[in-house]
């Protein structure tokens, strides 16, 4: 299936949907949190965009996502299986 044209302007909505509360970056963070939980359904496949240090992924390869991670300690991460095992990961978007 092809990616989907960016619609700046349906994107823009949505952050504006997601921190029209939010009273700084760590309410900020938090409605990034909140707004997959009740809008994506898991579990889902998701590609890696950017490697990181701190992933064992590498660019382009792709994860099963079977939730969000609990909200403390870090609410920007999913966790993920790969190679057959479950783990936490910084997510960005679901691809």
């Amino acid at each position: 299936m092809p990616k989907p044209r960016r619609n700046r302007i349906r994107e823009e909505r949505i952050h504006n949907e997601i921190i029209v509360d939010a009273y700084g970056p760590e309410e900020q963070a938090l409605g990034w949190y909140y707004y997959p939980e009740n809008k994506v359904q898991s579990p889902f496949t998701a590609r890696c965009i950017v490697s990181k240090v701190v992933s064992p992924l590498r660019k382009g390869e792709a994860v099963e996502v079977r939730g969000l991670a609990p909200e403390i300690p870090v609410p920007t991460t999913c966790w993920c299986s790969f190679a057959g095992t479950a783990a936490m990961w910084p997510c960005h978007s679901p691809n």
